[in-house]
């Protein structure tokens, strides 16, 4: 792997450093101070924005984990989120738990949730396994609503108190900020290093192919059920913050739509990448928030369409087209791209 000049590893350790340099120390350094003052001259629309962004950086990641690494399909994504975001609210309003007790304990339910829906992908791959994916879907939103609605609140949202730790409450958008970033950094950095794992290569030999990687000793069963429990448990703490954020947990944000966007962030950010699972997060998030600043402005445009419709009607137009614009001329997504433009700057002047 290329280093700076005068830069060797004399360990093992060094050589799989996610930091190898003092110059990427002093740049993270430099890109966690910026992030963190940002509250500081950003709008609360911007600090939203951010927001959204990491949490769905959270679970875009463990879909990642699944279908990037594992290479197994999910269409259920965002049902683990809803699990993780009743599961929290539940052990808080109803059991007394803190939101900090509760936000393990929403990735653990959706990580055992996803085991079980893992169980057909020892018999059942690619077309089939979405299927059954698909079918959890529809079955867990069902089953918050009509399986003791006194307690989840059945078609209404479950209202949720802000949490707090001391005196401090979160109770705006900022001090939401200041709790989410580390939540997601931490998420991701466990993730980066679990890719590096014995489990993380048992992951990519069954992606490459089962097969070989079954005739090789790697257990099929237990890796694949691994990784929908890790996929399940990203889904699950970002489903519990998300809800909590928001006030309120309903299974309103957490459709098959949601589902279908989770898993065009991985493909538009790239398969197989940690920084893609965020880059995607963010592409499809701002691409999001554009078309809806965006429809105002074209309603004069469409006089016989009704007004206030155009903006929710362009959002899966733009993100089709997106999607399609990926998988034709750049399937290996942003963080691919990025690679190239790193590569393209550290060889300068001698690109050539």
């Amino acid at each position: 792997m290329r280093r700076p000049g005068g830069v060797y590893d004399v360990s093992y350790s060094q050589d799989i450093a996610i930091l190898r340099t003092p110059f990427h120390w002093m740049m993270v350094a430099v890109g966690v101070i910026l992030l963190f003052s940002m509250p500081l001259f950003t709008s609360p629309i911007g600090i939203n924005l951010l927001n959204v962004v990491a949490i769905t950086s959270i679970s875009a990641t463990g879909m990642n984990l699944l279908l990037g690494y594992a290479g197994q399909i999910s269409i259920g994504h965002a049902a683990f989120m809803a699990t993780g975001a009743y599961t929290g609210g539940i052990l808080v309003t109803h059991l007394g738990f803190s939101f900090w007790a509760a936000l393990p304990c929403a990735g653990i339910a959706a990580a055992l949730v996803g085991i079980i829906t893992g169980l057909p992908s020892l018999r059942v791959k690619g077309f089939y396994l979405a299927m059954s994916t698909l079918a959890v879907q529809y079955i867990i939103p069902w089953f918050i609503i009509n399986v003791r609605p006194d307690i989840t609140g059945g078609i209404n949202a479950m209202s949720l108190p802000p949490p707090q730790l001391g005196k401090f409450i979160l109770d705006s958008q900022e001090k939401w900020f200041y709790v989410i970033m580390p939540l997601t950094f931490l998420m991701l950095y466990f993730a980066k290093n679990l890719d590096r794992t014995r489990l993380g290569r048992a992951w990519v030999a069954i992606r490459d192919n089962d097969l070989a990687a079954e005739a090789l000793g790697v257990n099929l069963f237990y890796y694949k059920a691994q990784a929908f429990a890790a996929s399940s448990f990203y889904a699950g703490i970002a489903g519990c913050i998300w809800a909590f954020w928001a006030g309120a947990a309903s299974t309103e944000p957490f459709d098959l739509n949601y589902s279908v966007w989770l898993l065009g962030m991985v493909i538009v950010g790239g398969l197989g990448t940690i920084l893609g699972s965020v880059l995607g997060a963010a592409a499809i998030v701002s691409l999001d928030r554009l078309v809806l600043i965006a429809g105002p402005a074209i309603e004069p445009l469409l006089p016989t369409v009704t007004k206030g419709t155009v903006g929710a009607s362009l959002a899966p137009i733009a993100f089709g087209t997106v999607l399609m614009l990926f998988l034709i001329f750049e399937p290996r997504g942003l963080a691919h791209r990025w690679g190239i433009i790193r590569s393209w700057w550290q060889l300068y002047p001698f690109r050539y």
